[in-house]
C-alpha cells in the first residue's frame, strides 16, 4: 500500500520528531511512504492514501490548498477529507461550536467589511475602543480567521497607542480577524493540547510561551511538556468533540486546544482538525495508533 505524508517546501521531510513513529509504524505495517509538498507535481492518484501532516504554509493560500484537498478527495483517500477541512479551516467554525454550548472566549468577528464601514483609522480606533469599554476589556487580541503558527496575532491595551497600532494592523493585512479579550494567564499558563487519535484519548500538552510572549509555538521559543489534563478540561474537549461527532466527520486524530480562565475552568482556543502537530516526542505510540487507524479506513 502506497500512503503519502503531506507536508510542504519549508518542510520538504515533516518534522522528525512527530512524524518518525508514524513513518517506522507504517513502514512495519508493510506499507510504501513518501513525503510529497501538498502543491508538488504530484500524481496523487497513484497513492493509496493521502494523509494530511505538515502543509504548513497553507494559510497564505487557503483556497488554493480547499482546492487542492478537493481534487485529491476526488482521486483517491484523503484523510482528513475536504468537507473536514473546509469546515475546519476558518476559525468561525468556533462560533458554531459555541452555539452549541461550547466554552470559547468572547469574540467578535470583524470581517474585511470592518474597514470599509470604518473607513478612516480614527474611526477604526473608535469602533475598537467602545467596543472594549462595552465589554471590560482592558486589553485586547486579534487573531485572524485563516491562520497559523500566531502569523499576524496581535494583542494590545486599550489605551490611544495600542488601539492606534490595531486600528494599522486592520488596515495593514485587510482580511477577516477574530477581536478578543486578551487572556493574560497565557503567558504564564500557557494553552493546554489535549490529543486523540483514532477515537481513544492519547496525551495531554502543556505549551508555555517564552518570557513576556504569548506565542506558544516553538518557533517562538515555547517549550512544552506532557500534562496531565484535569475533569474540567478533558469535560470541555469531550463535549467540544461531541458537537464534532454529530456532524457525521469520521476523526481519524484531533487535537482540543484550551486556554485557562483564572477561574478553575477553560475555553476552546482552536479545534485542530487540518495539520495539528500531535506532540508524538511524548507518546511515540501515538505512531502506531495513527499507523494502524489510517491503514484501517483504506
Amino acid at each position: 500500500m502506497r500512503i503519502a505524508l503531506v507536508t510542504c517546501h519549508p518542510f520538504p521531510e515533516g518534522v522528525v520528531d512527530d512524524e518518525k513513529p508514524l513513518r517506522d509504524a507504517l513502514g512495519i505495517l508493510g506499507a510504501d511512504v513518501a513525503e510529497p509538498a501538498w502543491d508538488a507535481d504530484v500524481d496523487w492518484s497513484s497513492f493509496d492514501g493521502v494523509l494530511l501532516r505538515t502543509p504548513w504554509d497553507y494559510q497564505a493560500r487557503p483556497d488554493e490548498f480547499l482546492r487542492w484537498c478537493e481534487q485529491v478527495a476526488s482521486v483517491t483517500r484523503l484523510v482528513h477529507d475536504a468537507d473536514i477541512v473546509r469546515w475546519n479551516l476558518d476559525k468561525r467554525y468556533l462560533a458554531e461550536l459555541a452555539s452549541r454550548g461550547v466554552p470559547i472566549a468572547d469574540t467578535l468577528w470583524l470581517d474585511v467589511d470592518f474597514l470599509d464601514r470604518f473607513a478612516s483609522r480614527d474611526a477604526r480606533i473608535d469602533a475598537l475602543r467602545a467596543t472594549m469599554e462595552a465589554r471590560g476589556w482592558a486589553r485586547g487580541f486579534l487573531k485572524p480567521v485563516v491562520g497559523a503558527n500566531a502569523l499576524l496575532a496581535l494583542r494590545f491595551d486599550a489605551t490611544d497607542a495600542g488601539l492606534t497600532v490595531a486600528a494599522e494592523h486592520l488596515e495593514s493585512h485587510a482580511r477577516a480577524f477574530m477581536f478578543q479579550p486578551y487572556l493574560e494567564r497565557v503567558e504564564t499558563d500557557g494553552e493546554c493540547s489535549l490529543i486523540w487519535v483514532d477515537g481513544r484519548w492519547s496525551h495531554g500538552v502543556r505549551k508555555v510561551p517564552a518570557a513576556g510572549d504569548f506565542r506558544v509555538q516553538e518557533d517562538w521559543g515555547a517549550k512544552d511538556h506532557l500534562w496531565e489534563a484535569d475533569a474540567p478540561a478533558r469535560k470541555v474537549a469531550q463535549r467540544t468533540l461531541d458537537v464534532v461527532s454529530r456532524k457525521g466527520f469520521d476523526l481519524l486524530y484531533a487535537r482540543v486546544d484550551l486556554l485557562e480562565t483564572g477561574t478553575g475552568s477553560y475555553v476552546v482556543n482552536e479545534l485542530e482538525l487540518v495539520e495539528p502537530a500531535l506532540f508524538m516526542r511524548h507518546r511515540p505510540l501515538v505512531g502506531e495508533w495513527l499507523a494502524r487507524g489510517l491503514l484501517r479506513r483504506l
